[in-house]
């Protein structure tokens, strides 16, 4: 054969393939290279009145100096825009920048944005900066290479490598979280800096670690750079973030509530509260309505209906699919900025009213239908729709599966159920079928629905 021949085999059936290091693992000494300049330390400086050293897991402290806190950031942009977490710049007296060469520069903040934990800040360039590349955290896929670059115990320029161990993790952390969760070393100081696949775009922001010991365990979390974008630009604009809003409270379903509501598996969230006067509630949503879908988008999770809302820009409109009454209904919610107090006023507690309501025997509640009146008096929503419990007896069924005054019933039996007379007929429903009787109940507070089954008084026949 001869050598062409032979350079033509190889490359056949050998073909050229990404450099490897001689344990087979890939090399990312090219890609750290290139990265490593977009990535900066952050110091800050606060007077030691303002210090918690027990929770505080990114700083080391001078007690000359007052609070020296170490974190990480990247820059966005050539004229020295820089991203990073907010609990690293918080309270901050001044910030100091600490380039990839050396070089310290104090920064100015533009924004910050405590929900979501990102900050804005800015230097002035004392020379032409490299600037990281947005990628798309959405199409990144559980196993993808991952690499973390940052400030951990103040050892800048830090590199680690990893996977992405799972995908849109809620740890607790506040109502929108849809963390990266990853293998990749993430430790104290580690927070503001960038999460990059291997085509060198940053995906995410590291920004909290599971340990109880404060040092890495195997489980970071990394903000998704979408998010992330969204805010910095929300922040450059205004130096503040404005969400969106509806005004519903949900809860997430599960396989009992889906039972009761004839649906396949746990689908969709609950709808357990409406705030007066939102959009919601202009809408005709309503407590016990299942929301299936948000402009076509599924949804499963009340962390992603919520992020989902809060992207939106006010006066912009959503199409919601829900499931109410065994039928699915479309309905259009015109989004509004929110509030900055959003949730309904607390509920007054309910005073029994004697010869008001009417005591239904086999229930062992007295339930009291919702007038103009009792809307005023128990600081009810306007379009509240039920009856209202106003006493439960001691000892009965109602009473052992936790009911109390002030509970709404929204439903009986999957019916509606406003007047006393509407409730008798379905108890007589359930007693002639030799059923418990099915109640839909939102709570006192307004804030969450659960189905109840309530075995009735055969004695009160």
């Amino acid at each position: 054969m001869s050598r062409l021949w032979w350079w033509i085999f190889l490359l056949c059936f050998f073909p050229i393939l990404p450099a490897y290091s001689q344990y087979g693992f890939p090399s990312f000494a090219q890609l750290a290279d290139r990265l490593i300049p977009t990535v900066v330390n952050i110091s800050t400086i606060q007077q030691a009145d303002h210090i918690n050293l027990l929770n505080d897991e990114n700083l080391f402290y001078d007690p000359l100096e007052g609070r020296i806190a170490l974190g990480s950031g990247f820059i966005i942009s050539n004229d020295g825009f820089i991203i990073t977490n907010y609990h690293v710049i918080e309270n901050a007296e001044v910030i100091n920048v600490l380039l990839f060469d050396n070089t310290e520069v104090e920064a100015d903040i533009i924004g910050g944005d405590e929900i979501s934990d990102v900050a804005l800040i800015k230097i002035e360039p004392p020379f032409e900066l490299d600037k990281v590349t947005f990628g798309d955290s959405e199409a990144i896929r559980v196993g993808d290479w991952v690499l973390a670059i940052g400030n951990p115990f103040g050892l800048g320029g830090s590199v680690s490598a990893g996977i992405v161990s799972a995908k849109s993790r809620d740890i607790a952390s506040g109502p929108y979280d849809n963390f990266i969760q990853t293998d990749a070393a993430i430790n104290q100081g580690s927070s503001g800096g960038p999460l990059f696949n291997t085509k060198g775009e940053v995906i995410g922001i590291n920004s909290a670690l599971f340990s109880p010991s404060g040092t890495n365990m195997g489980v970071g979390f990394a903000i998704p750079i979408n998010t992330v974008a969204w805010i910095a630009r929300q922040l450059e604009e205004n130096g503040t973030v404005k969400r969106g809003w509806i005004g519903v409270r949900v809860k997430p379903n599960s396989k009992e509530m889906a039972r009761y509501f004839n649906l396949k598996d746990a689908q969709g969230i609950i709808i357990s509260g409406v705030n007066e006067n939102s959009p919601a509630s202009k809408a005709g949503l309503l407590p016990g309505d299942v929301i299936i879908s948000l402009n076509e988008h599924e949804i499963n999770t009340c962390t992603d209906f919520s992020r989902l809302i809060a992207e939106m820009p006010a006066h912009s409109e959503v199409q919601l699919v829900i499931w109410r009454n065994q039928e699915i209904v479309p309905i259009k919610v015109t989004v509004e900025n929110i509030p900055k107090s959003p949730r309904a006023k607390p509920r007054e507690q309910i005073k029994p009213e004697s010869q008001q309501g009417k005591i239904l025997q086999e229930t062992g509640m007295v339930l009291k239908e919702i007038t103009p009146e009792v809307i005023k008096n128990m600081n009810l929503i306007p379009t509240t729709m039920g009856l209202i419990v106003e006493s439960v007896q001691l000892g009965s069924d109602a009473d052992r599966k936790g009911i109390k005054r002030g509970d709404i019933i929204i439903k009986m039996n999957l019916k509606d159920c406003v007047t006393l007379d509407a409730a008798l007929d379905h108890i007589k429903e359930s007693k002639k079928t030799k059923t418990p009787l099915h109640l839909m109940i939102q709570n006192a507070a307004q804030d969450d629905i659960n189905i109840v089954e309530v075995e009735l008084n055969n004695e009160a026949d």
